[in-house]
């Protein structure tokens, strides 16, 4: 069956998820920064089709001080996006409304996450969010970390897919954008490798016009982290601009197979 990915906006709240493509809080990285110890889930290491996994350390070669980490579709004081935040006719699925509550967690009645294949990406099986390549996903972790990362896409526009993080009293640490088509490692890093990332949440924050899924998770404490110096790689959303639409009308002629 073929899925068509729609166009989705996601309009937060407090509206902090249209800065720029990173916030002074934390800087991005890309996958060669996680070194040695720390942690990657790939998806492969549960039976297709499980919804909401849940990974003990054990479930992906972590050691003994590595975290649980639960998915899930969006944190508890969080909701899906209505005609009033979304543009109109876009997919309402990928827009999140809402600030998390303290402490961190998922909220158990948002839609579920599920491991499906995708066609689209060259590591398949993937994450997805409900509705199939449409949904939002949300990340908890039961310990504190420095820096997180993931491949996401297949992305047909620029700058309309976001990884965002969060404190465990559910306050925004910063988010980063994607800046490329295709398939892209989207990371962060808090600013001085301070461990206080408890959950991160990838969703839509602009037009993504045949949707996402995620694979690749890297996560990891200070010390599992390359230092990094404050501000680097961080891409001017004016240029950002420039480029997508350069590139935007590449992605139509794309589509999904599931």
């Amino acid at each position: 069956m073929t899925i068509f990915k729609r166009n989705v906006v996601a309009v937060g709240a407090a509206g902090f998820l249209f800065a720029a493509a990173a916030d002074a809080a934390i800087v991005k990285i890309d996958e060669s920064a996680f070194l040695a110890g720390s942690g990657l889930i790939t998806f492969s290491e549960v039976a297709l089709g499980t919804n909401n996994p849940t990974y003990n350390p054990a479930d992906y070669g972590g050691g003994a001080a590595s975290p649980t980490v639960h998915f899930g579709g969006f944190f508890q004081g969080q909701a899906l996006g209505d005609p009033a935040d979304c543009p109109p006719g876009a997919a309402l699925t990928g827009c999140v409304t809402g600030t998390p509550t303290g402490p961190l967690a998922l909220d158990p009645t948002s839609p579920a996450t599920f491991t499906t294949e995708d066609g689209a990406n060259p590591t398949s099986p993937v994450l997805s969010g409900t509705p199939t390549f449409a949904g939002v996903i949300s990340i908890l972790f039961d310990t504190d970390l420095a820096g997180v990362g993931l491949e996401g896409g297949f992305f047909d526009d620029i700058g309309g897919t976001a990884i965002t993080a969060f404190d465990r009293s559910g306050n925004l640490i910063g988010s980063v954008t994607n800046e490329d088509l295709g398939i892209e490692f989207l990371g962060l890093v808090t600013e001085g490798n301070v461990n206080t990332i408890a959950g991160l949440q990838f969703s839509l924050v602009g037009n993504e016009p045949f949707g996402f899924a995620i694979d690749n998770l890297r996560f990891g404490t200070g010390d599992q982290i390359e230092p990094q110096e404050p501000g680097v790689s961080v891409p001017e959303p004016g240029s950002l601009a420039l480029l997508g639409l350069g590139l935007v009308g590449l992605g139509f002629a794309r589509r999904r197979q599931a």
